[in-house]
């Protein structure tokens, strides 16, 4: 690819992004001569190879810059979405730098009901410096809408997307490790059967950590079945690990610490202090 003095360079494969709340995504390159296709590429597991693709025709916008759209049909896969662009057939791709990521459509997502499948899409920047596309796509989703902690305890305001709490809704903390160990806490659900909240009892999780370290997923139980996992998606934020820190607790010997996952999901850990 070539701009019309020849060079390309790294302003040139800068894209703005524009998130609209219907989902869709508009990317704007910011090189008016650029040519070729859009490719979103689910970026594979260690060990995998890439088998995901999802490619986009490059069109002049009304400001005349070549841009692709991405339509909220069909839905991505979920996980991370690296941005490329492929100049021309035989190609090589070009992995594409963001510009302006516009994704005031994105703040209040939490506010809009969502229908069955939850289908989430947040452009980011990646830690070496590349556009992304962070996809979730779940049957149903419960977004937290508050969690206040104490010293002993934790008590999360959550609402159910994409489903309906049953008669009988039981949040679990279940134990990561696989070893079956698990506490369920039964919420107080509002009439709108989407709204509910719960408290959790930290000595309850502290009690059970003996000497070592356990990770406790979140979940409510929507009927004697179904399962659907608590956390955070529904805004502008891609990764809150790091960005939303909730203050920990030392109960006992052990500490306890309720954070978001790299998937956005709430879990809660267990440490413990004793040698």
């Amino acid at each position: 690819m070539t701009t019309e003095q020849g060079t390309t360079t790294m302003a040139d494969l800068q894209t703005d992004c524009t998130a609209s709340p219907d989902g869709r995504l508009t990317f704007a390159l910011r090189a008016p001569s650029a040519t070729g296709r859009l490719l979103l590429r689910l970026r594979p597991r260690k060990g995998q190879s890439e088998e995901v693709l999802h490619v986009l025709d490059l069109k002049p916008a009304t400001d005349g810059r070549p841009s692709a759209v991405l339509q909220p049909e069909p839905t991505l896969a979920e996980g991370r979405w690296d941005v490329y662009l492929i100049p021309g057939p035989g190609a090589p791709r070009l992995r594409l730098r963001p510009g302006l990521r516009d994704l005031r459509a994105l703040v209040d997502g939490h506010l809009r009901e969502r229908p069955s499948p939850v289908a989430v899409r947040v452009p980011y920047v990646t830690r070496d410096g590349y556009l992304a596309v962070r996809a979730w796509l779940r049957t149903a989703h419960a977004e937290v809408e508050g969690v206040h902690v104490t010293d002993r305890s934790m008590t999360v305001k959550a609402r159910l997307h994409g489903a309906t709490l049953g008669e009988a809704p039981a949040v679990r903390l279940r134990v990561r490790s696989g070893s079956g160990t698990e506490r369920t806490v039964v919420p107080t659900a509002e009439k709108d059967g989407h709204r509910f909240s719960f408290t959790v009892d930290y000595a309850e999780l502290a009690g059970d950590a003996g000497t070592g370290n356990r990770v406790w997923d979140l979940s409510v139980r929507i009927d004697g079945e179904t399962s659907v996992r608590i956390g955070r998606l529904l805004d502008d934020v891609a990764e809150r690990k790091d960005i939303f820190v909730l203050p920990t607790a030392l109960i006992g010997g052990t500490v306890v610490r309720p954070y978001y996952t790299a998937d956005n999901d709430l879990s809660v850990r267990t440490e413990s202090t004793r040698p």
